[in-house]
């Protein structure tokens, strides 16, 4: 039997990034608000600074299943519990550039936002004084116009100023990373420790996610957070015109009918559409055609190298101490390939980590490898450049024949990335070669494709015809039906796009609260 419960103001479906900061500002206006989490309940105190706990907050929901030649990495990418994918990531908070927002119309290919920077700009300037983030804008010349960051610039260690050496040999210039992590205690939050564990969750909250944020500011104000909350339908009214609630199933396989008002989908880009597409005969909000269309995934090009100095590859943060932007705003004036990327240099990085480097070398064994570990624990440097991916409406989210342990259809996922993007790839892969080399490495060597971040799949747009959502992430279809995260995003750009989540979801949070009475 279905139980059904009392009807509240707003369910958000999901706990991640957009999805906490959408219940904090819901609720601090007064809106009753249920936050349904299909993962486990984690705490503060249960967050381990440690590679297997690390591993333990990314996706452990049911199986995706992924198809194409470069797979967007769903278990790597997402996230399963409260925080969502939010918990583990590295805090690198850049900007989109003017241009991101303009592709089609600029350049005639991939696709246009509804929105400018400017629109957006704002949000930015709001997210990061509340949030914090480090930074210098006056050194990050490549960065669009905004307010200068709240917190002075993350600490540059060893193993930044070797590479650093390889941009200025080149006439490049470096930048402090902008992370949102606290480079001195901030609005009663400490200070980063710089041990490298960004991807463990933070314990100590110097680092803007979801638990050490938004979540406790929703709980403050009454939202109420249910774990192991399977979502298997959103229900509409009899038109299909109006949200009126969902179902959700607990470990035990028990269904409840929650109603309300307004339904918010922050499930990240994966499982949205998926859940659209299982809610309705052809896809609830999908007279586009377009739910599940449109996947990304920035590929990175990985750069690692060994050198003569210590670098002191343990220190810093996850996400890196210095930022390279100086081939980002050159989307159509490359030798090869089409699109933006940037460098994120010097990520710290453990032993553990150098493991699994030196290990993907076969001919890395014995006394090899030991030489290699002891060598590269002191010596190592890398860079990660995140290279853009331009979108293809057959890279996509499907249902699969086969059905989850809730009854709902799992996910496939197909992704090829464009030629141009692929070409972009290989270049970038070529200039952080001659970047180390002019660093004064004394060996180098690439990684493969590896997939960063998930974007698409519930694309905004101008109307229902070419787009999911509007701007605000409203349903064309269904006006009290609202799509938060980055499922929204038309273009990838060459950028981190948590950022640019957060101040989409502040932007949609002002537009609910100010048209709330039209909505339900």
């Amino acid at each position: 039997m279905t139980k059904s419960t009392e009807k509240t103001d707003v369910i958000i479906i999901g706990s991640g990034a957009a999805g906490s900061l959408m219940a904090a500002k819901l609720s601090a206006s007064g809106k009753k608000v249920i936050i349904l989490e299909a993962g486990p309940e984690r705490r503060l105190s249960d967050l381990t600074s440690s590679q297997i706990h690390a591993r333990r907050l990314k996706w452990s929901g049911e199986p995706v299943d992924e198809t194409g030649t470069q797979p967007v990495g769903n278990v790597f990418n997402s996230g399963f519990g409260t925080g969502g994918s939010a918990l583990h990531h590295y805090a690198v908070w850049p900007r989109l550039h003017e241009e991101d927002f303009r592709v089609k119309s600029r350049h005639g290919r991939a696709l246009d936002w509804p929105i400018s920077y400017d629109d957006l700009r704002p949000y930015y300037d709001r997210i990061q004084q509340e949030a914090g983030i480090s930074g210098d804008h006056t050194q990050e010349i490549w960065r669009p116009d905004g307010a200068a960051y709240p917190l002075p610039p993350v600490p540059l260690f060893a193993q930044g100023e070797v590479i650093a050496k390889g941009f200025s040999a080149l006439g490049k210039r470096t930048a402090p990373l902008p992370l949102a992590l606290n480079s001195r205690d901030y609005k009663g939050r400490d200070a980063c420790l710089w041990d490298g564990w960004c991807d463990a969750g933070c314990p100590i909250r110097a680092l803007a996610n979801p638990l050490a944020l938004y979540l406790p500011a929703a709980r403050k104000k009454g939202s109420r957070i249910i774990h192991n909350a399977m979502v298997t339908r959103i229900l509409t009214d009899k038109k299909g015109t109006k949200a009126t609630g969902v179902i959700y199933q607990n470990k035990e396989g028990a269904e409840t009918r929650q109603m309300a008002d307004m339904v918010i989908l922050a499930a990240f880009a994966i499982q949205t559409p998926r859940l659209l597409l299982a809610s309705a005969e052809g896809g609830l909000a999908n007279r586009s055609g377009l739910v599940g269309r449109y996947i990304m995934s920035h590929t990175a090009a990985l750069i690692y190298g060994l050198f003569a100095q210590e670098t002191d590859p343990h220190m810093g943060a996850t996400g890196g101490q210095l930022v390279n932007q100086d081939s980002y705003d050159h989307k159509d004036r490359r030798t090869q390939g089409f699109g933006s990327y940037q460098w994120m240099i010097a990520q710290a990085l453990k032993p553990d980590g150098l493991l699994g480097i030196g290990g993907s070398n076969p001919a890395l064994f014995g006394a090899k490898l030991t030489e290699f570990m002891t060598r590269a624990s002191r010596h190592f440097g890398t860079m990660t450049g995140c290279v853009e991916d331009l979108p293809r409406p057959e890279n996509r989210v499907t249902l699969s024949s086969t059905k989850d342990k809730s009854g709902l259809s799992r996910a496939v996922v197909h992704h090829n990335s464009d030629t141009e993007s692929v070409a972009l790839w290989q270049g970038a892969k070529k200039q952080g070669i001659e970047i180390f080399t002019a660093a004064g490495a004394t060996s180098v060597w690439t990684g493969p494709p590896g997939p960063m971040h998930i974007m698409g799949g519930t694309i905004m747009g101008e109307d229902g015809d070419s787009s999911v959502t509007n701007s605000y992430g409203q349903c064309h279809d269904i006006c009290n039906l609202f799509i938060a995260g980055p499922g929204l995003f038309p273009t990838s750009g060459g950028v981190n796009p948590t950022f640019t989540v957060h101040a989409l979801t502040l932007r949609a949070s002002d537009y609910i609260l100010n048209h709330w009475s039209s909505l339900i």
